[in-house]
């Protein structure tokens, strides 16, 4: 997935109200951009950290940024976007590119199911069990290598897990498929210290039939693309196991 509008670099002066970031350009001018992220951004949002913008000329929008990217400036990036993930697994799920899901030929996004809510993507095909897929952003990472969900107490998460058990059954595929935006990764656990009751549902939800599924990125100042590589998971309760 390509960005619309070609990035330019900045440095972050600081985030607030958790969807607005003050930001300085390169040639020395201050903009208030987008945070089209309403998680806790822990480690992410460090004064005078490089970041990447998306600028735009929609006169519908009062701000002219959008805070795409962090860039770590070691040739590694963070994704910051929440709603990037979704443009790019749809994208990768058109097109088949995720072996897991390369049978299902039928892709419909935000479809109502469980109670006021709509799954991120439901996947259809002849002869297959209809497959529920929730979509996560995963941006922590507090120890090198190693990505976590979540970053703050996700209690819309926990009802997520609570409704695809329920859709596995009554005997559908039911995938949390965590999206790993981060370059400097290469395995992923949850982050059970900081949300105890999403983990403990995620369990719940696990041995009622709901699958697990982490996919890396691949980032860019140009765009974000799906990595079929999955990561080895952490054990939650032994920082030491892989499961």
């Amino acid at each position: 997935m390509r960005f619309e509008t070609p990035l330019v670099p900045a440095r972050l002066i600081r985030r607030y109200k958790r969807f607005l970031a003050d930001c300085r350009l390169e040639d020395g001018h201050e903009v208030t951009a987008h945070c089209a992220n309403p998680g806790s951004m822990m480690g992410l949002a460090e004064p005078g950290q490089m970041i990447w913008l998306e600028p735009n000329d929609d006169p519908k929008k009062k701000l002219k940024f959008g805070w795409r990217l962090v860039d770590h400036e070691n040739g590694h990036f963070t994704g910051v976007d929440t709603s990037v993930p979704n443009r790019a697994l749809r994208a990768a799920l058109a097109a088949r590119e995720i072996p897991e899901l390369a049978a299902y030929d039928t892709v419909r996004p935000e479809v109502k199911y469980g109670q006021n809510s709509r799954i991120d993507f439901l996947l259809s095909g002849p002869g297959l069990p209809d497959a529920y897929i929730e979509v996560k952003s995963v941006t922590l990472s507090r120890q090198p290598g190693l990505a976590e969900f979540p970053d703050s107490v996700t209690a819309r998460g926990t009802k997520h897990l609570g409704e695809l058990a329920q859709m596995a059954a009554q005997g559908h595929r039911a995938i949390m498929l965590y999206l790993v935006q981060r370059t400097d990764c290469d395995r992923f656990a949850l982050a059970a210290d900081i949300d105890p009751a999403y983990a403990a549902a995620f369990e719940v939800a696990q041995a009622q039939g709901v699958e697990r599924m982490i996919c890396g990125t691949r980032i860019a100042p140009d765009g974000v693309w799906i990595d079929v590589s999955t990561f080895p998971v952490i054990n939650q309760h032994d920082p030491g196991l892989l499961t």
